[in-house]
């Protein structure tokens, strides 16, 4: 797979770079992120590689610059990689009507409806190609994979790990939509994306995937902050989860609610580096 190198930074002794290819999945040009620790740059060492998948509104940018975590990933020796939100430069009737459904809000599904189902693919974007070309070009460590992500991108983290056990050994998302299915924003998207057939959003929502689990036991570490407007607001729903993985002795949950943070970036950068040494735990075990 070809790649175009867009940018590279050196960062805390490694490298922040970005790349633009071309995806056979979703038909298009896409750009991500991929941050090489030190020992990566240097010495082309194996490292493991932990995916985050950005929210709502993102691109790759978002986290690379506001997060912070390079400084975290290059003294455990992770390598970092973060995707776009959609498929850009298609050409789709009302992509970019609404910041939460179309350009920038592709959900982490594999839409079945037309016109999307031509390109919004990201679902399979994400766990199956960028990974296959993230291994063709960097020197990931075989079988050493975690999966991270904020909002939209924490509901993609936790479906993309409940619907492939073993594929990522480490898991966690911060704010996620935890249950689509049950709030506008999830409903909104599902019936553009997979249609009004409730029954079909099942095997796209965390908490229903959560309910049914029975492979491989699987930890999900969930961090929500008490603050945050979209919780009051009722669009991320932890608490219907939590109470589905309460009942499901496959599923083991680290929760964490920081009192008085919100559903920004702020945030995000406050804790970050706790689950950069999550991943890296597990991921180096």
């Amino acid at each position: 797979m070809k790649l175009e190198l867009v940018s590279t930074t050196k960062c805390f002794e490694g490298e922040q770079r970005v790349y633009k290819h071309h995806s056979n999945i979703l038909d298009c040009d896409m750009t991500f992120g991929v941050f090489l620790p030190p020992v990566a740059v240097e010495d082309k060492t194996q490292c493991p590689a932990l995916y985050f998948l950005s929210g709502l509104t993102c691109t790759h940018e978002n986290f690379v610059q506001k997060s912070g975590f390079q400084e975290t990933a290059a003294k455990h020796g992770l390598i970092v990689v973060n995707p776009d939100t959609s498929p850009r430069g298609v050409d789709l009737p009302g992509q970019d009507d609404a910041y939460d459904f179309g350009s920038g809000a592709g959900f982490y599904v594999d839409a079945t409806e037309a016109p999307w189902s031509k390109h919004y693919k990201m679902y399979s974007y994400v766990t199956q190609e960028l990974p296959e070309v993230v291994n063709e070009n960097f020197p990931t460590l075989p079988g050493k994979k975690g999966i991270s992500g904020h909002s939209m991108g924490g509901h993609g983290a936790l479906i993309s790990a409940l619907k492939n056990p073993g594929l990522y050994q480490s898991v966690s998302a911060f704010a996620p939509i935890s249950n689509p299915s049950e709030c506008p924003w999830g409903q909104k998207a599902f019936t553009g994306y997979l249609g009004a057939n409730v029954e079909n959003w099942k095997q796209w929502d965390a908490t229903s995937l959560v309910s049914k689990y029975v492979s491989t036991p699987q930890e999900l570490f969930i961090d929500q902050g008490s603050a945050d407007n979209f919780l009051i607001g009722k669009q991320l729903l932890p608490e219907k989860l939590l109470a589905a993985a309460a009942t499901n002795d496959h599923i083991q949950t680290i929760f964490k609610q920081r009192e008085g943070y919100d559903h920004s970036y702020f945030y995000i950068a406050t804790f970050i580096a706790e689950h950069i040494e999550y991943h890296a735990k597990l991921l180096k075990a």
